[in-house]
């Protein structure tokens, strides 16, 4: 059975590219304190599983770069020959170097970000480029015309934004239109307990004819099953890895109560916690496709199953709004 069997694709947007369901984050995971093996194992199989996209950015870890420089490397050993059949993204708009232009929005800072992350990853071009967040002190204008030199100097092949509000998404995608570069997709944060994206943010991505690919779908492990009776003493939360892993502390006791009485609700329909909670983002149809961050294969298995139960109905969905409601 071909790869390309095994998954759905979605149309980005109103541009000619269509992205996986579930695509592959490198947030966690894939850094120089990992093990290189098994990164290089979930890289293939995602492959084999028909996900064609995999999403890293400049300060991706730990230490920063190092996701980069990881994923560089399993390109070169095996999936180099499969360049063309492969999305590759990368960002820039955080910290990741001394000095002030190491960071957020400037045409230096973004410019040079690009550079490093092509070195890294030992590519001439990557599919996608996000600036990664918005710079208050920076013209929008300015960040906006670097995106659209990196693709007429072929630096890259789309542009995107990723964390920017309604308003923020509005004025750049009309920045990008009049520069004849539109903008390809959004990412931003989205899952059941962080819903700020429906305050207008989708509504906009959709008159504009804009992709939208969320990350943190599962709330950095917490719908999971992972801990639904407490933190593992092997996971994120109890590692202290930085680089924007979950820590203990922001694990709270109403959090895992509602993970528990989500994962009672899963059961019924026939799905793990996870599953259910990537089912959850994926019904909005403006949603492209959904980052999935993991440790182990089972776990990325286990994802890849998500639209499974088939869809929620009205009583399902509404059962959830209640929940949330009674655990915010």
């Amino acid at each position: 059975m071909s790869r390309y069997d095994k998954m759905h694709y979605n149309r980005c947007g109103l541009s000619g590219l269509l992205l996986p369901t579930f695509s592959l984050g490198l947030w966690h995971n894939f850094g120089e304190i990992d093990d290189y093996q098994n990164a290089k194992e979930l890289v293939h199989l995602s492959f084999d599983q028909g996900i064609t996209h995999f999403d890293l950015a400049n300060n991706y870890g730990p230490p920063p770069g190092s996701a980069e420089i990881t994923f560089g490397k399993i390109l070169k050993e095996g999936l180099m020959n499969y360049r063309d059949e492969l999305i590759i993204s990368s960002k820039a708009g955080w910290p990741m170097w001394d000095g002030p232009y190491g960071d957020w929005g400037s045409k230096k800072h973004l410019m040079a970000s690009l550079e490093q992350s092509l070195k890294r990853m030992q590519i001439d071009y990557v599919d996608i480029f996000y600036h990664h967040r918005p710079d208050p002190n920076t013209p929008l204008e300015e960040s906006m015309r670097t995106l659209d030199l990196m693709v007429r100097q072929g630096k890259a092949l789309y542009v995107g934004i990723s964390s920017y509000d309604a308003a923020e998404t509005k004025k750049a995608v009309a920045i990008l239109n009049d520069l004849g570069t539109p903008c390809l997709i959004h990412q931003p944060k989205y899952s059941m307990l962080d819903r700020w994206v429906e305050d207008g943010l989708l509504d906009v991505l959709d008159e504009e004819g804009v992709g939208c690919i969320t990350f943190s779908s599962l709330a950095q492990g917490l719908l999971t099953n992972r801990y639904i009776n407490g933190i593992p003493k092997d996971s994120r939360a109890a590692s202290g890895r930085g680089n924007g892993a979950i820590e203990s502390g922001q694990i709270q006791p109403n959090e895992i109560a509602l993970a528990n009485a989500l994962n009672e609700m899963a059961q019924q329909r026939g799905q793990s916690l996870a599953q259910m909670a990537l089912a959850w983002v994926l019904k909005d149809k403006r949603i492209t496709s959904v980052l999935l961050g993991v440790s182990r294969k089972e776990q990325l298995l286990d994802s890849l199953k998500a639209l499974e139960a088939g869809p929620f109905s009205q009583e399902e969905l509404t059962q959830i709004d209640r929940l949330l409601q009674t655990h915010s």
